[in-house]
C-alpha cells in the first residue's frame, strides 16, 4: 500500500499542470452528496459543455489488478470515462498531427482515494490505463456506437509513444 500512496501523492502534486497539457482534454470534478445512507453523484449531464459531441453508447468494463489496457482511441468518436471502484493510472497521448499538443502524454490517477471525476478526450487522443487497485470498474460513454473502422489500437509498449507502463 505504501507504493500506491507515494504514487498518489506524486501524481496529485502534478495534477493541475497535467490536466492542462493536452488540447481539448477535460476533467470534470464531481460533487458528491453524502449522508448516513450513502451518497449521490451526478456524473454526466446533457448540458455539460463537453457533452456537445452527443451520446452513442454507454459501456462498462471490469479490469483486474496489474492489467494494462493501452493504447486505444477513436478516429471520429469522443469518449468520457468514470471509475466506479478500484484505482487506475491513466495516460492520454495526443495522436492528432494537427494538434498544438501533438505527441504530448499526460498522466493522472482516477478512482479510489482520488477526487471524484469524469474525464473526456476527443477523437485522436489515445488512452490507456493500468489497474493499481482492483478489480476496477469503469463506465465509459462514447459519442457514437461501436464501429471497428473507427478504432485505433496501438501496443502498450509502442516506442513511438515511449510511455513505460512498468515504471510510471
Amino acid at each position: 500500500m505504501k507504493n500506491i500512496e507515494l504514487t498518489i501523492h506524486a501524481t496529485l502534486s502534478l495534477r493541475k499542470k497535467a490536466f492542462e497539457m493536452i488540447d481539448r482534454v477535460f476533467v470534470k470534478e464531481l460533487i458528491t452528496h453524502s449522508d448516513e445512507r450513502g451518497f449521490f453523484r451526478e456524473i454526466i449531464r446533457v448540458d455539460d459543455d463537453f457533452f456537445k459531441d452527443g451520446f452513442g453508447q454507454l459501456s462498462h468494463s471490469l479490469v483486474h489488478k496489474g492489467v494494462i489496457k493501452a493504447w486505444h482511441g477513436h478516429r471520429s468518436q469522443a469518449q468520457w470515462n468514470y471509475v466506479i471502484s478500484g484505482l487506475i493510472q491513466v495516460a492520454l497521448h495526443d495522436y492528432r498531427p494537427d494538434s498544438k499538443t501533438f505527441g504530448e502524454t499526460m498522466t493522472f490517477l482516477a478512482g479510489e482515494n482520488q477526487p471524484a471525476q469524469v474525464y473526456y478526450f476527443p477523437p485522436g487522443v489515445l488512452h490507456g490505463y493500468k489497474c493499481l487497485i482492483g478489480p476496477m470498474n469503469i463506465i465509459y460513454v462514447t459519442s457514437g456506437v461501436y464501429d471497428l473502422s473507427d478504432e485505433v489500437r496501438i501496443g502498450h509498449d509502442d516506442p513511438g509513444i515511449g510511455y513505460n507502463w512498468l515504471c510510471n
